[in-house]
């Protein structure tokens, strides 16, 4: 198949915390056309139900997939990825790269064998974590716990507001009150939202605690699938996408720019 130079590379999440995957993307691919679509509308995904999850995902990936005609989508979400990946998968006629939790690395980086892995609820209850735990971590104790207040922090954060510590404080207790809890020494952000608050989580941890998570994975991944494709010779500018656009995605055009995406639309 032929590519375009200026066709994008798409990322697609309920909000803002994809651009923690975007990042070191742009950093591999510099010159990348990219579009960022962020599914304002029916943000948060983490605490919806897997049926509604698995629809609505796979219908919005087509509609933007006929808009903008990029040559890959990543679904930059762990949410939309553990539930819906295989339905897009089956729905797209091109490459779609899915966001998991980074239990691997965690289990491999575990000095305690104690590690948590911080997501939203419907991440953390999906029988692909227990899978992955299965296969990577059989040897840890592996503690879960989901949190819809840190999606929110990490939104607010990018937006400009001031930031409640006792959010962060709240999500990391909910691990080390846990049985195991007070040796954990890795967290695996399963959550692409949390890597942008990932400094006020470990400035909330009663011990040095390690984050993990998939930004440079899904990087490699992407250089891997368009590996000999042209790409323009400079940057162009970025595209932010919102499927609801109103003065709370207007404050985050500073952050926005910040991440290469200087023009915003609504789908």
């Amino acid at each position: 198949m032929t590519v375009a130079p200026n066709a994008p590379i798409l990322f697609f999440d309920s909000g803002v915390g994809g651009l923690s995957i975007l990042a070191p993307a742009r950093a591999a691919l510099p010159t990348a056309p990219i579009v960022y679509a962020a599914d304002s509308a029916g943000f948060p995904y983490g605490t919806k139900s897997e049926a509604e999850v698995a629809a609505r995902v796979p219908a919005l990936l087509g509609r933007l997939v006929e808009r903008y005609r990029p040559r890959l989508a990543v679904i930059a979400c762990n949410t939309a990825s553990t539930i819906a990946l295989q339905h897009v998968r089956a729905a797209l006629d091109i490459p779609v790269v899915g966001t998991v939790p980074a239990i691997k690395p965690a289990a491999l980086l575990s000095k305690s064998r104690v590690f948590g892995v911080l997501g939203t609820d419907a991440t953390v209850r999906q029988p692909y974590v227990d899978r992955l735990a299965a296969e990577h971590g059989a040897d840890c104790t592996v503690l879960r716990h989901g949190s819809a207040a840190l999606v929110q922090l990490a939104e607010a954060k990018l937006r400009g507001e001031s930031l409640d510590p006792a959010v962060a404080r709240g999500a990391l207790a909910g691990l080390i009150d846990q049985p195991g809890g007070d040796v954990m020494d890795v967290v695996v952000l399963a959550c692409t939202h949390f890597p942008l608050v990932e400094a006020e989580l470990a400035a909330a941890a009663p011990h040095p605690v390690t984050f993990v998570h998939g930004g440079d994975g899904i990087a490699r991944r992407i250089l891997y699938l368009t590996q000999g494709q042209p790409w323009p010779p400079v940057a162009g500018r970025g595209t932010a996408v919102f499927t609801r656009l109103d003065e709370r995605q207007s404050a985050l055009g500073p952050a926005l720019a910040r991440y290469g995406l200087d023009r915003i639309e609504a789908l």
